[in-house]
């Protein structure tokens, strides 16, 4: 009676015994290494966000785009009278290569190539803010003069083009400035990201 009560104290406790075993554990699962866990979710999760805010403003830039191409291959090809859509301002040519960042940024984000991202930023700067100011610039005058006088010469479907124009400064700047702003963030995100992984 006494042997079959300790075989079965004895096989209550095996497990107790194995599970408080010391035995080899997998590297990184004892949970000393959570702080760098949590610190790596926060870079991914903050890294997916930012693409997703560029990627929103990359579309936005692409229907201006889109609208601004429009108007000037129907000036040039005389696809409309220039009394339904006027002819396009000086500013707005080299406004057309604004597309060379667009299309590096969205190159950039898949892979997260720093490069691409680097070279969005910087010729966003020259093809984008660049003509954007010029134009606030050029456009000045006639919006003075449409301002004082109310009178206006250029119309884009009956409305001022000075006017038309001059909203769609506005919407850009705010666009391109927030794209500018959101890319160096993520770009701070990857670099994080790299260091941490030399110096592992």
């Amino acid at each position: 009676m006494l042997c079959f009560i300790s075989c079965i104290f004895s096989l209550l406790l095996d497990p107790i015994t194995m599970a408080s075993r010391a035995g080899p554990r997998a590297e990184g699962t004892d949970g000393s290494d959570f702080q760098h866990r949590e610190r790596v979710a926060s870079h991914y999760q903050m890294s997916v966000s930012l693409k997703s805010e560029i990627r929103k403003l990359n579309i936005v830039h692409l229907l201006i785009w889109v609208l601004m191409a429009a108007q000037v291959i129907a000036s040039q090809l005389s696809l409309v009278s220039h009394k339904v859509v006027a002819s396009p301002y000086q500013w707005e040519y080299p406004y057309l290569l604004s597309i060379i960042p667009t299309a590096f940024s969205f190159l950039a984000l898949p892979r997260n190539n720093i490069s691409h991202l680097v070279i969005s930023m910087i010729s966003a700067g020259l093809f984008c803010v660049a003509p954007l100011i010029y134009g606030s610039m050029e456009m000045f005058p006639v919006a003075q003069q449409l301002y004082r006088h109310g009178k206006a010469y250029r119309f884009i479907f009956g409305f001022s083009a000075v006017s038309v124009m001059y909203l769609v400064i506005v919407i850009a700047v705010q666009v391109h400035a927030w794209q500018i702003y959101y890319s160096k963030k993520l770009l701070d995100q990857w670099f994080t990201t790299t260091q941490d992984k030399k110096k592992k």
